[in-house]
């Protein structure tokens, strides 16, 4: 009689919910990671030393905005050789405030880890005591409730009404007591699962500031090879200097119109039909950090493009951000092209760039890289960093050149003085991104 009584109990208790994670704690409690901090040090001496790393990651990005308003500012400036190496070592400072930064906050994002470690500890042990309290109050019901639930049994068998009475309220209250527990297991069971995803986040982000560390090591190094070749090229000589830049932007202008004067063209073959509506975030914003207030430069024939190209287009948007910013993928796709145009005409067109065809019949350009992390081939997620901007090619000031082509259009083929071009008929990337 009582066995069946039981049954009838916890089949009640499941109907009305109470029970449905009588199975769930236990699988719970067999995944805790019950290890402790690593690093041996307290909570708040953890909570100590990471306040102290956020103070000097605040130092660094205030002097960050000092250095990059400093190489604002030259941006005016007549361009001449002492300005392009004060620029060029105005990149390399900033470049190793960025490491330095990259590594204060990998230390940071480290002891945040340890001590989630005691925030988990903290919740296993609350896991463990309600397990033990449910298991508890399913004893204190077995113990109370031995006439099948049934109200009128529970009256009938006390001697008198206010026996009975009392008996029906301390099962209600067992009941309701249990009701509250599982629904507090299920709370802390969320706040693990919280914490887990939190520690992987930090993990990841671990190890994406360890591959920014190592790839702006490499771009300092970059830029100090550059410096070389500038004071080689010129032999540090101002006049120099100037016959070449005049080349230069004689080069540039060429390259320009032969670029503007196939992609006019191709703008007439773009099928509307095949492609995505505008629409904010079809596209994401290619650069870390940066957002509409960052372009520097827009689509279409801006005031910039009608007197510094033949063509009177910029074909694509400017992102105004250091040299050695994380370039993201706009959207999920497969790199259809990468290349180094200063290999073919120094300073002449995108210089680094990479191209990533996209599903929805977008393709999309970054120049004016420092680095490429991606090869040809290669599939991309949304959001995944594909390289760093910079000023290679034909670049003022470190950004990020964004081009967006309609895909039945692109292709990529030989230029009349810079090798292998990308072509194409291109969208206003503001239709797609905000």
């Amino acid at each position: 009689m009582k066995k069946k009584h039981s049954a009838k109990l916890i089949l009640a208790l499941a109907i009305t919910g109470i029970c449905s994670l009588s199975c769930v704690f236990v699988a719970t409690i067999a995944r805790a990671d019950t290890s402790s901090s690593p690093t041996g040090l307290t909570k708040d001496e953890l909570t100590t030393q990471i306040q102290t790393k956020a103070k000097q990651l605040e130092s660094i990005n205030q002097q960050l905005q000092s250095t990059q308003q400093n190489l604002q500012g030259t941006k005016q400036q007549r361009i001449t050789l002492q300005q392009q190496l004060a620029n060029i070592d105005g990149n390399i400072s900033q470049l190793n405030l960025n490491i330095q930064a990259d590594q204060i906050n990998t230390q940071k994002l480290g002891l945040e880890i340890d001590s989630l470690h005691y925030d988990i500890q903290d919740i296993e042990s609350s896991i463990t005591d309600k397990r033990q309290a449910i298991e508890k109050t399913f004893v204190e019901l077995q113990k109370t409730d031995s006439t099948n639930g049934n109200l009128l049994m529970v009256f009938l068998k006390n001697d008198s009404l206010a026996a009975g009475v009392f008996e029906a309220q301390s099962l209600n209250t067992l009941q309701s007591q249990l009701s509250a527990d599982i629904g507090s297991l299920r709370n802390l069971h969320d706040q693990y699962d919280k914490q887990i995803k939190t520690a992987s986040d930090k993990k990841e982000s671990i190890s994406s500031a360890q591959q920014d560390l190592s790839n702006k090591k490499a771009i300092v190094q970059d830029q100090k090879a550059t410096r070389q070749t500038l004071l080689a090229q010129t032999k540090s000589q101002e006049s120099l200097f100037q016959q070449q830049l005049a080349a230069l932007q004689k080069q540039q202008q060429q390259i320009a119109n032969d670029i503007e004067s196939l992609d006019a063209v191709l703008r007439t073959k773009i099928d509307p039909s095949e492609l995505p509506p505008f629409g904010a975030g079809i596209l994401g914003i290619p650069v870390q950090g940066a957002s509409e207030a960052s372009i520097t430069q827009g689509y279409g024939a801006t005031s910039f493009a009608k007197n510094g190209y033949q063509g009177h287009w910029h074909n694509g948007v400017d992102f105004g951000v250091p040299i050695g910013t994380p370039v993201l993928a706009a959207d999920d796709g497969t790199v259809v092209a990468t290349g180094n145009q200063d290999l073919y005409c120094r300073k002449g067109a995108y210089g680094k760039f990479i191209v990533i065809s996209h599903g929805n019949n977008l393709t999309t350009l970054y120049g004016h890289l420092s680095r490429q992390i991606v090869t040809k081939g290669d599939t991309v997620k949304r959001g995944q960093v594909i390289g760093y901007s910079g000023m290679t090619g034909y670049a003022t000031g470190p950004h990020l050149h964004f081009t967006v082509y309609a895909s039945q259009t692109f292709y990529m083929g030989p230029s009349k003085v810079c090798g292998q071009m990308p072509f194409g008929g291109d969208l206003s990337p503001l239709g797609y991104l905000f």
